[in-house]
């Protein structure tokens, strides 16, 4: 399945850091781009900088125009909205699991009427006030059931080996690449 995200506009401050939450939540669940707009270009150096200690190939791209990029996706992807308003996830999450190609549609601020009516789904994950970065999460947990969890990250001058305590990291291209480095 191929899965990517676009992030439509940001309220200015508060969300440089929920706006790079959602791009991390997005890379590290196994999505291959994020598409933002009206974002800080910081946030682009920060992922930049993930991708290089942490391995993988994620990418962002800024787009001016949002609605050329999802009607553009629509061609080929399914259209998610991430919505309190919509369906809920355990209703229809099998019909999404059989998607290949889906643009998941993550908002900042008030959404757009237009954008229930593009998307093939408005999806809830609760239909409570709720973040958007949880919401991203649960959906791309459920429609990959845990699959992103086992994932590898190419190229990653670190990885994390799960530990029951401490911090366990394997240094690549060193010593240390059979040994995990304890961390306090």
């Amino acid at each position: 399945m191929a899965i990517e995200v676009v992030r439509i506009g940001q309220r200015l401050v508060r969300d440089d850091r929920v706006t790079t939450h959602v791009a991390l939540v997005s890379r590290a669940f196994g999505a291959e781009r994020i598409f933002m707009t009206e974002v800080n270009p910081d946030i682009k150096d920060t992922l930049s900088k993930i991708n290089e200690t942490w391995g993988g190939s994620f990418e962002i791209e800024f787009v001016e125009n949002w609605k050329h990029i999802i009607r553009e996706k629509k061609k080929s992807s399914k259209i998610i909205h991430l919505t309190m308003y919509g369906e809920p996830i355990n209703d229809i999450q099998d019909d999404l699991m059989a998607e290949n190609d889906i643009l998941v549609v993550v908002g900042a601020e008030k959404v757009p009427r237009e954008i229930y009516d593009i998307a093939d789904w408005n999806i809830s994950v609760g239909s409570q006030p709720h973040s958007e970065i949880s919401a991203l999460a649960i959906l791309l947990d459920r429609i990959q059931s845990g699959k992103q969890f086992g994932m590898e990250f190419p190229n990653a001058r670190r990885k994390i080996i799960p530990a029951k305590k401490g911090k366990d990291v394997v240094m690549a291209g060193t010593m240390a690449d059979n040994m995990a480095e304890t961390r306090d």
